[in-house]
C-alpha cells in the first residue's frame, strides 16, 4: 500500500499534462511517471475530453510528488506560483536552466526565475543563497543582491565575489 503525501502541486493544464510531465521526467534525475488516469464517457458533457484521453498523470520529480490535470484553458499559470529547484553546483544551475527555459518567455526570464513552455515558473537558484543574502555582513548582502538583480541565469562565483 502507498502513502500518499499530506500537501502536493496539482497543475492545471488545458490539454498538455501528459507532454509536460514527460517533459520534466526527462529533466530531473531522479523523476519518474506514477500514474495516469484517463476520461471515460462519464461527465463528457462537462468535461468534454473523447474518452482515453489523459485525465490526469502523477509524477514524481527529486521525491517530490505533483499531479497534472488536462483541464481545459480555463485558467493559466503565472509567477505568483513557481517552483524553487535549490542546486549544489553551477553545473546543476546551467542544466536546469537550460533544459527547462527551453522553449520559454524569454521575458520571464530574471534573476533565477524562468517561465517554461507551459507557462510554468521555476527559480534555479544555489542552495548557498540565503546564506550568502542573509549573512552578518549587511554590506556584503547588499552587494550579493545587486549582483543578483542583474543576472538572468544565477552564477555562483559572481554572487560569492559580490
Amino acid at each position: 500500500m502507498s502513502t500518499i503525501q499530506k500537501i502536493s502541486p496539482f497543475l492545471w493544464f488545458d490539454d498538455q499534462a501528459e507532454e509536460a510531465a514527460t517533459f520534466y521526467v526527462g529533466i530531473f534525475r531522479d523523476a519518474k511517471i506514477k500514474r495516469i488516469a484517463r476520461y471515460g464517457e462519464a461527465g463528457r458533457e462537462f468535461h468534454h475530453k473523447a474518452p482515453g484521453t489523459v485525465m490526469t498523470i502523477a509524477f514524481e520529480l527529486e521525491g517530490q510528488p505533483f499531479t497534472a490535470l488536462n483541464g481545459g484553458p480555463m485558467f493559466r499559470f503565472n509567477q505568483a506560483i513557481s517552483f524553487v529547484i535549490n542546486c549544489q553546483s553551477q553545473d546543476e544551475i546551467d542544466h536546469y536552466w537550460d533544459k527547462l527555459s527551453e522553449g520559454g518567455d524569454e521575458k520571464a526570464r530574471q534573476c533565477g526565475w524562468l517561465k517554461d513552455k507551459f507557462g510554468v515558473s521555476w527559480q534555479v537558484v544555489p542552495s548557498i543563497l540565503p546564506e550568502l543574502l542573509g549573512g552578518s555582513d549587511p554590506a556584503r548582502s547588499q552587494r550579493v543582491m545587486k549582483a543578483l538583480l542583474r543576472m538572468k541565469k544565477l552564477k555562483i562565483e559572481d554572487l560569492q565575489r559580490a
